[in-house]
């Protein structure tokens, strides 16, 4: 309280709270590119679920060819939503591989165990399987010079409850970065490496041999879409190891701020999985989390990844 000729004024404190660098308040969430035309889809029916990433495609069969033009408007829904996802598609491995191989060639990663192809990942998590280690966000590939396009998911059996997976809108995180933030990494770049990502679970016999092939690399900390030209976070817990010129202790805090912009829920979607659905995703915009929560449920899941091209 002080005290003036009016009489007492009492002054509220000062209230002063730890940055945990993300704050409350209303965020940009705009999901389309700045002057994109917002187009309606002729060729299917897509059901949005949630505001800026996030689509259900109905009306396409993912088994048959895609005609040029379908291809065309599902690109064009996959910039827009960053994430498609088709309801009970039921695909056999060799068709999973050729609708994604309309992106592009395929990407083989030694590093995780193969289906029934180098080029097709299985992942056969509980009931006894392998623990689950992807329940952390992360953008798949970024320790490759050329991280994936994208990749198509399917889950073949689903646990009896959870095992959702998450995904993270990194150009609406980009937009809600604060001024004196976008400042610093406009222009930066970072260290990205598979060892941190995998020591979690490999040990240093079974990732020696891989570090001639997988050498660290560096990529900008903010990229730009190839296709849109959005500007987009890509940096990630898993791979991303420190901006490169900046101190250690300096580096590490601006990471950790920059890793938590992928935790802020209005930037998210949630899948809740049914035997035979289908997710694509673009690895260029997203990061994504699958949510270990199924306990001795088995999730039993196969992927393929669509090879990309260097960030700039």
């Amino acid at each position: 309280m002080t005290v003036t000729a009016a009489g007492p004024t009492t002054v509220l404190r000062e209230a002063r709270v730890p940055d945990g660098g993300l704050h409350e308040g209303p965020r940009v969430l705009r999901r389309l590119p700045e002057g994109w035309e917002d187009r309606p889809y002729t060729r299917f029916e897509v059901v949005p679920q949630a505001r800026t990433i996030g689509a259900e495609v109905r009306g396409v069969d993912l088994a048959r060819p895609l005609s040029p033009a379908l291809r065309e408007e599902l690109n064009r829904a996959l910039l827009e939503w960053k994430v498609l996802f088709f309801r009970g598609a039921h695909l056999t491995s060799d068709q999973q591989r050729q609708f994604a191989g309309h992106w592009g060639a395929l990407e083989t990663n030694p590093l995780l165990a193969a289906g029934s192809r180098d080029d097709v990942v299985r992942f056969d998590k509980g009931a006894g399987a392998a623990p689950t280690y992807e329940n952390v966000w992360h953008t798949d590939v970024t320790f490759r010079e050329r991280p994936a396009l994208g990749a198509v998911l399917q889950l073949r059996e689903v646990p009896p409850f959870g095992g959702d997976t998450m995904w993270a809108d990194m150009a609406a995180a980009y937009d809600n970065l604060p001024r004196e933030v976008k400042e610093r990494v406009d222009g930066a770049r970072a260290v990205h490496d598979f060892i941190p990502g995998f020591a979690r679970f490999y040990g240093p016999d079974r990732l020696l041999p891989y570090q001639d092939l997988f050498p660290p690399v560096e990529h900008p900390v903010v990229r730009t879409h190839p296709e849109t030209g959005r500007r987009m976070l890509f940096v990630n817990t898993s791979f991303t190891t420190h901006v490169t010129g900046m101190d250690r202790d300096e580096s590490d805090r601006l990471l950790r701020f920059l890793f938590q912009q992928a935790h802020v829920p209005e930037y998210q979607v949630r899948w809740r999985w049914q035997p035979g659905d289908v997710a694509f995703w673009d690895n260029r915009a997203t990061q994504h989390y699958a949510v270990g929560d199924y306990g001795t449920g088995r999730r039993v899941a196969e992927r393929v990844a669509i090879e990309g091209d260097r960030p700039f």
